[in-house]
């Protein structure tokens, strides 16, 4: 994506918010003056491309995706605003076709079917084209404030298999994002209702999907995968009217072209809906020469409305460990609720396990130790005015306990083996120490089980069993990725979160293609205490966390 200009937000550290406070700087915004579509040889450099780089800017992204013997590229002619003259010209509209927009001669024509709509600079670029990206497919979005999708492609004679390219474009100045992304509370009733999507499998264009069934179990030939993803996700979404979302991890297939085409079309039912939501990554979300890497994606998604997501430490493993907090209702300022979300970073080469997985971090443990112990010192200071406080967690690839073959599990289906990381880092015992009510996971599409281990003695020499936390499992959304195991194919499916902070009450249920009602609706949590489960000492080792 060409960033012609970047706003960038100074973060408080960790206030008791989802909001984060955004300080723009004045600055002069460079404006488009001119733009064309440059091809050439794969192998060789774009000999018709020798542009002045000091005014013209490539978009990093190959208009025919990789996928000819010849690249293609868009480049844009920016001018900075302070520099800008009576005479100079400035896009004022652009369109795209075979013929001419309309009868005037001030249409310019350009490579790609691109025509251009200049004129003189006036003293003022809110009118005028200040940037422009391409995106990819019949069925691309783009939920940016301000940005208009060009309905029609790209002429560049691709192969019609291939996604095609398509401009959007940005007129005026960038907004500053407003300071208005309300804090996350708890409803007046004390509830506060999260929708967990996990495993969407967006990909550049449409995709396949192999494996979906109809209402009564009965295969359903090949289709395109993702318009079911957003149709699938956007019912849920009318059905349960979350106070967040929470995309927990693999929003993305591997080895895709534009990672931000499919990025754009996850978010873009809960940005129309008005919706905050958080997101951790998965192992394939980053796989591939062509995909955008974490801190890339972060980025995009820190940007969009109503995102709280962030990228984390930078002295902590991996992209996008942070934790939210959610309020009582307005006015207040007292914290109920704090949501912890980790990177399980990717697959990694082993001769112990096929596939192995990195395993959570030490730095990563620290983390979210340091912060849990925090929250809780905190809490005890204002004693919380005696209301209940849960805590949950979320990240992509199972912890090795939801493995566990003595695991009990009180709802929903173990379908498939757990794909975990061999090594076992020890983070459930931090999560134990943390008070934290329930973990979810994705990974594993056709796993949707909610677990406990049997009730364990803390290590510090307290005898009291300490239960706790929930192990569930999210399931497969996406219509992109596999949902069968065995020979065997089964509906997708989203899990929801309900706590209630005046009972101190945590329950959860699933959504399911087709289903009108709710699927396996579990309390996890009564009183602020998770509900415990009779079981035996189980296999596996057990750390100390200090």
């Amino acid at each position: 994506m060409l960033r012609a200009l970047e706003v960038f937000g100074v973060l408080p550290s960790k206030a008791a918010t989802s909001s984060t406070s955004h300080i723009t700087a004045v600055v002069a915004h460079p404006v488009v003056t001119d733009l064309t579509v440059c091809i050439s040889s794969s192998t060789v450099p774009p000999s018709t491309c020798e542009l002045d780089p000091r005014i013209w800017h490539r978009v990093e992204k190959d208009l025919y995706l990789y996928t000819s013997q010849q690249r293609a590229w868009l480049y844009v002619a920016l001018a900075n605003e302070e520099e800008l003259v009576a005479e100079d010209l400035l896009v004022m509209d652009i369109e795209v076709g075979e013929r001419k927009p309309s009868s005037d001669h001030s249409w310019e024509s350009r490579p790609g079917g691109i025509w251009v709509l200049r004129s003189k600079f006036t003293g003022k670029i809110d009118q005028a084209v200040t940037e422009v990206d391409v995106l990819f497919g019949v069925d691309a979005v783009d939920p940016r404030p301000q940005w208009t999708l060009m309905r029609s492609s790209l002429q560049l004679n691709a192969n019609p298999k291939v996604p095609n390219a398509r401009l959007s474009v940005l007129r005026g100045r960038v907004k500053p994002r407003p300071d208005t992304w309300a804090a996350l509370r708890v409803r007046e009733d004390g509830k506060f209702k999260i929708l967990q999507i996990s495993d969407t499998h967006m990909v550049t264009g449409v995709g396949v999907c192999k494996d979906a069934i109809d209402a009564h179990g009965n295969d359903l030939p090949e289709s395109e995968a993702d318009p079911l993803t957003v149709q699938f996700i956007g019912k849920v979404l009318d059905v349960e009217k979350p106070d967040l979302v929470i995309l927990t991890g693999d929003q993305l297939h591997h080895n895709i072209p534009d990672s931000q085409s499919a990025l754009f079309k996850v978010v873009a039912p809960i940005i129309e809906r008005s919706i905050p939501f958080a997101a951790v990554f998965g192992n394939h979300d980053s796989e591939g020469i062509h995909a955008l890497p974490r801190a890339a994606q972060m980025s995009i998604l820190e940007n969009l409305p109503f995102s709280l997501c962030e990228s984390g430490p930078e002295q902590v493993d991996g992209i996008g460990n942070f934790y939210l907090q959610v309020l009582a209702p307005a006015p207040s300022q007292l914290p109920l609720s704090t949501l912890y979300f980790l990177d399980s970073h990717g697959q990694i080469p082993s001769l112990i396990h096929n596939p192995d997985y990195e395993p959570i971090k030490q730095s990563q443990i620290d983390w979210f130790v340091n912060a849990s112990q925090v929250q809780r010192s905190a809490r005890e200071k204002d004693d919380n005015n005696n209301r209940f406080y849960m805590s949950l967690a979320f990240l992509h690839i199972p912890l090795p306990e939801f493995g566990y073959r003595r695991l009990s599990i009180r709802n929903g289906h173990r379908r498939e083996p757990t794909e975990s990381p061999s090594f076992n880092s020890c983070f459930y015992d931090a999560l134990v120490k943390g008070g934290i009510s329930a973990l979810g996971c994705g990974h594993d599409h056709v796993n949707d089980f909610c677990a406990l281990l049997p009730q364990q003695t803390q290590q510090d020499g307290d005898q009291t069993p300490q239960p706790g936390p929930w192990l569930c499992y999210g399931g497969g959304s996406g219509f992109g990725g596999y949902c069968s195991f065995g020979g065997k194919r089964f509906h997708r499916r989203t899990r929801v979160w309900e706590l209630d902070t005046n009972t101190g009450c945590l329950k959860t249920w699933k959504r399911v293609e087709y289903a009108t009602d709710r699927i396996n609706e579990l309390m996890l949590v009564e009183n602020g205490t998770v509900i415990d489960s009779p079981g035996e000492e189980v296999e596996g080792k057990r750390c100390i966390i200090g």
